[in-house]
């Protein structure tokens, strides 16, 4: 196995990446305010902000879910038994110890086993479930019909507002783990250039070097 610099984030998953943390980050704030949590702008807009940018976002998953499954990325995202202890351990003890990740990022395999955990729970189940109670939420006035929808309101107003602090936290996690390590930049930078130092082997380094040469960054000359 050797590593290289290879272009495994491609423009598409890249744009969708930065347009999807704006709009969380619009819900975000935006949800904070309809909760009461904040009153830093007011309720109307605030109200008309979150659904415009949660109706975004819908679209911007969609076509996300289409590149996924039409150019096979999904299998990223499917998690593994295998590494996963090893790896936990290494987020609760050995991050902070300094010790090297029991995780390489591979060509075919960007995301280590709790990585693929995590965002597969996210997009199976948490994501599905604020985007059912929100449009359920939002269609309200067609559903209701009296007493016994203030009930399923407040139980789909709280499935919302669960999914929506579980999606918080992720983010929390998400940013912080992103200071550890080699450093913030270092973390993000792949996310803006696309390249990113991945472990290859002799076959995947010359099927690249033959066929898809603009994927690899070149090798310094040795002095």
């Amino acid at each position: 196995m050797s590593k290289r610099f290879v272009k495994v984030y491609p423009r598409f998953e890249r744009l969708w990446h930065w347009t999807q943390a704006l709009l969380i980050a619009v819900l975000m704030f935006t949800g904070l305010r309809v909760s009461g949590v904040h009153e830093l702008i007011p309720f109307g807009p605030a109200v008309m902000l979150h659904t415009l940018s949660a109706l975004t976002l819908l679209v911007v998953w969609i076509f996300a879910t289409f590149w996924l499954f039409t150019t096979g990325t999904w299998r990223q995202f499917l998690p593994k038994v295998e590494g996963m202890l090893a790896t936990a351990r290494y987020y609760a003890y050995g991050i902070f110890k300094g010790e090297e990740p029991p995780y390489q990022k591979q060509m075919l395999r960007k995301h280590n086993p709790l990585q693929a955990a995590t965002y597969f729970g996210l997009k199976w189940v948490v994501f599905p479930a604020i985007w059912v109670s929100g449009i359920i939420y939002l269609t309200y006035n067609f559903w209701d019909s009296g007493a016994d929808s203030t009930f399923v309101l407040e139980v789909v107003r709280n499935i919302h507002l669960l999914a929506a602090y579980v999606i918080f936290a992720f983010v929390i996690v998400h940013v912080y783990l992103l200071t550890t390590g080699h450093g913030f930049r270092e973390h993000v930078k792949p996310m803006v250039t696309g390249y990113d130092c991945i472990e290859l082997t002799p076959e995947q380094e010359a099927y690249l070097e033959s066929n898809e040469p603009g994927r690899l960054k070149p090798v310094a000359p040795a002095e």
